[in-house]
């Protein structure tokens, strides 16, 4: 048994005779004759009775026929499933992102996919880098953006930004006034910082050591935003990058480069071994162009 003849054979049931299955289908009444009758010696039982030119299903092709129809429903489920993808590409982008490109970079470049694919739902969730690292490695997102400092086996990667430091601190402070912040500027003031184990803190404590400046830290914490809307509070000083600051309101904060220049380096990063979707290709374009 081949999909021709079941397909003749499910022909001849709607249409009711052989010559309007062979014009519908193009062939010859005698062809489809010949298929049925193939058809009928594999399967081992009778599909219709010839009763004057006319072909009577039998109750076997009745009960045969039902499965047919499931099987073609099944075949347009297929072929509408392909259609979908084809038109759309996968339905979702899965994104991990850490704190720091969050709330500029990222959702810039969403807005831009979403412009030209609005039919793409788009996941995003904020991580520490090590995490963004584990899940995108694991499968569970399809992109990801974090520091440099992880764990690169196992994944594809790729330079995105590199980040350099600047010292925001409330706006009307008595620092604002300096065009460049030195360590020794922010001996005796207030920091929010990022744990000791981030990458760019362990810089930033050299700095300061380098310098014989002990910081007074007050408020420790792993996300950009958050040592933003701390010192927007009037907490303490921080150091973010410009692209964590993007979106802030410019009225409580002011930033200002901070000297010696330290910093921290982006990765762009992908599941290891797996094929890019069209649409995570588009989307992968949307956040490069929005560094």
């Amino acid at each position: 048994m081949n999909h021709r003849q079941v397909e003749i054979f499910a022909m001849v049931m709607k249409s009711g005779t052989a010559s309007r299955a062979a014009e519908l289908l193009n062939i010859t009444q005698p062809a489809v004759s010949r298929s049925l009758s193939e058809l009928e010696a594999e399967i081992g039982f009778p599909l219709f009775d010839r009763v004057r030119n006319r072909l009577l299903p039998t109750p076997e092709a009745l009960l045969f026929y039902r499965d047919v129809e499931a099987s073609f429903q099944g075949m347009d489920k297929l072929r509408t499933s392909a259609a979908w993808i084809r038109d759309r590409g996968a339905g979702e982008i899965r994104m991990a992102s850490l704190s720091a490109l969050s709330s500029s970079v990222v959702p810039r470049a969403i807005s831009w996919f979403r412009a030209k694919h609005p039919d793409i739902r788009v996941t995003l969730h904020v991580l520490w880098s090590r995490d963004v690292r584990d899940r995108v490695a694991s499968g569970q997102f399809d992109v990801g953006l974090a520091a440099d400092e992880i764990d690169v086996s196992g994944i594809h990667y790729q330079n995105f930004i590199n980040h350099r430091a600047l010292c925001a601190m409330p706006a009307r402070h008595r620092l604002c006034g300096l065009e460049v912040v030195r360590p020794r500027d922010l001996e005796g003031e207030d920091l929010v910082s990022y744990v000791p184990e981030d990458r760019l803190r362990k810089q930033i404590d050299v700095t300061f050591r380098d310098a014989g400046v002990a910081p007074r830290i007050v408020v420790e914490t792993i996300y950009a935003s958050s040592i933003c809307s701390l010192v927007s509070a009037g907490v303490g000083i921080g150091f973010v990058t410009a692209h964590a600051a993007g979106g802030l309101d410019c009225s409580k904060i002011v930033l200002r480069p901070f000297e010696p220049a330290v910093g921290s380096r982006s990765l762009l990063i992908m599941p290891f071994d797996r094929q890019k979707s069209q649409h995570l290709r588009a989307f992968i374009d949307c956040l490069l162009a929005a560094r």
